[in-house]
């Protein structure tokens, strides 16, 4: 019998969906009692705790996207009805909408499992590159690294000289981050005069928040000797499937329920089809069942080979509707919309593209601002994008009237991930 943070990951699939099913019928019988939305959505349709008897029963929940997470929130501060309130809560993240999300406590092995899974080890030094400002990554992440043994680096979203000194001083041996922002510190401590593979000791890194270019993997692996592992997680509901060291799919948590649906009816697709991927995390705190996640995939039911049972997804094969992740973020129409009540006299499309393993956002405005104005407005506009998204803009671009056509789409995704 595994044990730590192997735990469970050698149940059979009938063991781990009967244990699933049971946990799930708890939580549905505590939601019906303590959060109110829960019980309203039950009530609508005519359910009852006692109307669930199998997992098929479970479909009759409607799939929530996180377009209707932020409108239930904002009609029901802070939580949209999902918490039971008599909880007492140890941390309250924020994510752009603003969606809360209370923190579901130690007994939660919150990434641990996706960390262990590539390696990582008592005597180990992370660094860890994932913002620690109110958003919910760096303090995850960084508990699932301790729960291990292993020391962290905070380091967050520092600029990138500072985190060579910190790998270079401190002896780092893991990342925990984005890719594209490791390649840009390899990068700063290449024009610094160093070879990276040589001076350093960073052989392993853990990714999430933007998909790896596999000729990124390849670049990190053949000529920095960097072992590189994806893990894969939503806000909402926390870590949901993390790369072994097969690194053929990745493996579901044991901590969630997941589902691969149709986007249509939220009725799940057969084996091997294409779907979206739609998520309950297993907790007695948060009640969010069948959180659609907006993502495509498919799962592998064949056994792998590093001994865990569990399926596996088959990557992100791409996203439903026009939500898209920029930088680590995701970024909604209706966020989008909110610019226009402040900017009644502006039209504008928000441009994704990526440059050398790096998101872009530039924001294309079309309005009669005289020239003399334009910094003006173009640093508001900033500001608020910021205060509604948590992003950054890179670059604003003037165009001429009519350049944004009646009908086109408010972000336009030119990214390319082959």
């Amino acid at each position: 019998m595994k044990i730590g943070y192997d735990a469970g990951e050698e149940r059979s699939r009938d063991e781990r969906l009967a244990s699933h099913w049971e946990r799930l019928q708890a939580m549905l019988a505590k939601g019906y009692q303590r959060a109110p939305v829960v019980k309203r959505m039950m009530d609508e349709r005519g359910l009852k705790p006692r109307h669930f008897a199998s997992p098929a029963d479970f479909e009759k929940l409607p799939v929530l996207s996180r377009e209707k997470v932020i409108e239930l929130e904002a009609a029901e501060p802070p939580y949209g009805g999902f918490c039971d309130r008599r909880k007492r809560i140890e941390r309250i993240f924020t994510s752009p909408g603003p969606v809360y999300e209370p923190h579901l406590g130690q007994r939660d092995p919150l990434w641990a499992r996706a960390y262990h899974a590539a390696g990582i080890r008592r005597g180990d030094i992370v660094l860890n590159a994932f913002s620690y400002h109110l958003v919910a990554a760096g303090l995850t992440f960084h508990d699932g690294l301790r729960r291990l043994g292993a020391t962290v680096v905070p380091a967050g979203t520092s600029g990138t000289q500072l985190q060579v000194q910190l790998i270079r001083d401190l002896g780092v041996t893991a990342y925990t981050g984005t890719p594209s922002f490791l390649m840009s510190i390899i990068r700063k401590a290449e024009e610094s005069g160093h070879d990276f593979r040589k001076d350093f000791r960073l052989r392993r890194a853990c990714f999430a928040a933007e998909p790896l270019d596999p000729k990124l993997r390849d670049i990190f692996e053949s000529q920095y000797g960097i072992e590189t592992y994806q893990m894969y997680g939503a806000t909402e509901v926390g870590d949901i499937a993390f790369e072994c060291r097969q690194r053929n799919g990745w493996h579901l948590c044991e901590e969630v329920h997941v589902e691969i649906v149709d986007p249509a009816t939220g009725k799940r697709v057969g084996p091997g089809e294409y779907g979206e991927i739609v998520v309950t995390r297993l907790n007695d705190i948060f009640f969010l069942f069948r959180f659609g996640t907006g993502d495509l995939s498919r799962m592998i039911e064949a056994e792998c080979p590093c001994g865990r049972t569990s399926l596996r997804l088959d990557g992100i094969a791409g996203r439903i509707g026009d939500a898209v992740k920029v930088k680590g973020m995701f970024v909604a129409p209706s966020q989008i919309r909110k610019m226009t009540d402040l900017f009644p006299n502006l039209k504008f499309q928000m441009v994704v593209e990526r440059f050398s393993h790096e998101d872009s956002l530039t924001f294309r405005l079309e309005g009669a601002v005289p020239t003399s104005e334009r910094g003006q407005v173009e640093r508001r506009f900033r500001d608020k994008f910021r205060d509604f998204c948590g992003l950054r803009i890179d670059r604003i671009l003037w165009v001429g009237h009519g350049a944004i056509g009646e009908g086109e789409k408010l972000m336009v995704d030119r990214r390319s991930w082959k």
